[in-house]
């Protein structure tokens, strides 16, 4: 179940994403300083076109909807959900999606992911998504392929 991120909350989102896996394919790799991850919290909690929203307690969703189509991410507790990561991964893009398309009534969403991160991709492609465009985006310095997907609203 997703539910609006709370203060209380920080903390706990600050250590799933600097956690190494999340790093390795995220568009960040750096380790976020919890002085960071603080000043964001407090800008991305306040914005109306920005919802932050925990799943389940064992990983985050965030929508972005000041760009058209607006655009999500999400990370998980890889460590705490061990074996049930990737039943977590399909609960978490299943409500996400349905999230998306009722209680926030997007017509489209779009997202980044990795060309290198094939399982993400794989995932969304099962709920629905389409390979829109691929760009070169530097990470860390290093020139990284990136691939936009997106979909519409279900018939």
């Amino acid at each position: 179940m997703l539910r609006p991120a709370a203060d209380a909350d920080r903390d706990t989102v600050l250590a799933w994403r600097n956690h190494p896996d999340v790093r390795a394919v995220s568009l960040t790799t750096h380790v976020i300083a919890p002085e960071e991850h603080a000043k964001w919290w407090d800008v991305v909690l306040e914005d109306p076109d920005r919802h932050v929203l925990i799943h389940d307690d064992s990983g985050v969703v965030i929508f972005d909807c000041r760009e058209d189509p607006p655009s999500w991410s999400f990370y998980l507790d890889v460590e705490g959900l061990g074996a049930g990561l990737l039943a977590g991964w399909m609960r978490l893009e299943k409500e996400a999606v349905a999230y998306a398309f009722g209680e926030l009534g997007l017509t489209r969403l779009g997202g980044e992911t990795l060309a290198t991160n094939k399982q993400v991709l794989a995932l969304h492609r099962r709920f629905g998504f389409t390979e829109v465009r691929r760009y070169e985006r530097l990470i860390d310095g290093t020139p990284q392929v990136v691939v936009w997907t997106e979909r519409g609203i279900p018939q």
